[in-house]
């Protein structure tokens, strides 16, 4: 048996016969690595002995059903999770070597270097210009020449300079919905991080804004590491270097992702990727 999925301009034949996995060693930096990582909302086991490695400068994508921890895990990288009061875990994550979790790493610190991308867009009620601003004001940027050259890099780094060039005192609800997304990676690159989360950046976008999206991510993969939780698995299969199935709080199988798609080393990973559930 076997199915088709689309990527790009072609089909992606998946073979449901054979089923070999790749190994996901990697000559590339690991700039996150999740060891034993278990979490719980309560008495709720979200996330199960998660092992999982993030590499230098690819995009990894997470897919899974709703509910399965795609989005805990991503918030969980800077620490956003904690949020929640009943949160607590045990595992081990470090960035670039240093444990995450522990109290001598600051949450500050942290997502100065791992910005996040919502599935909303959500500017600041404030000008285009003061959005982008804002992060290198409260990091202690003074310099309005140094501030206006940031805000430039930023949104042309995010490929909306051209767009928003002559309407920077305007205010960023004024923009498009997929204009305030790539705003929001802009103000995002604005703090220069080293890592970015993105938590289903193109599920309240237009095709045309998600294709905008998407080319920007893989223009970012250059400078940046790149974690997007998508639903999307044809998004999936187009952006993303590896691919992380998650079900009921574990991590299924993690590969290179035209392994995942094409030769899947795990039943469940099959089934899901063929449609038979999620």
């Amino acid at each position: 048996m076997s199915v088709s999925i689309a990527k790009g301009n072609t089909n992606v034949k998946i073979d449901t016969t054979v089923m070999q996995p790749t190994a996901v060693n990697s000559d590339k930096k690991v700039v996150f690595d999740t060891k034993d990582l278990n979490l719980w909302y309560g008495d709720t086991h979200a996330l199960k002995d998660i092992n999982l490695p993030i590499y230098e400068k690819e995009v990894t994508a997470i897919i899974g059903p709703s509910g399965c921890g795609k989005s805990t895990y991503l918030k969980t990288l800077n620490r956003m999770v904690e949020l929640v009061p009943s949160v607590r875990t045990s595992g081990v994550i470090t960035y670039n070597g240093r444990e995450i979790l522990s109290k001598s790493f600051k949450v500050e610190e942290l997502r100065t270097r791992v910005g996040m991308v919502f599935q909303k867009p959500n500017p600041f009620p404030k000008s285009i210009y003061d959005n982008i601003a804002y992060g290198p004001k409260i990091h202690g940027i003074r310099n309005k020449k140094i501030i206006d050259e940031i805000v430039e890099k930023s949104l042309r780094g995010a490929y909306i300079w051209d767009e928003v060039k002559d309407r920077l005192k305007e205010n960023a609800y004024g923009l498009s919905g997929g204009q305030q997304q790539r705003l929001c990676i802009a103000r995002t690159l604005a703090i220069e991080p080293d890592v970015i989360l993105m938590d289903e950046p193109t599920s309240a976008l237009d095709p045309k804004s998600t294709h905008k999206i998407e080319d920007l991510i893989q223009e970012l993969k250059q400078d940046y590491s790149i974690v997007i939780v998508t639903h999307n698995m044809q998004q999936a299969a187009r952006i993303s270097d590896r691919t992380a199935f998650f079900l009921n709080g574990e991590v299924v199988e993690y590969d290179h992702t035209d392994t995942i798609f094409t030769n899947p080393s795990d039943m469940r990973t099959e089934d899901y990727i063929s449609g038979r559930f999620g």
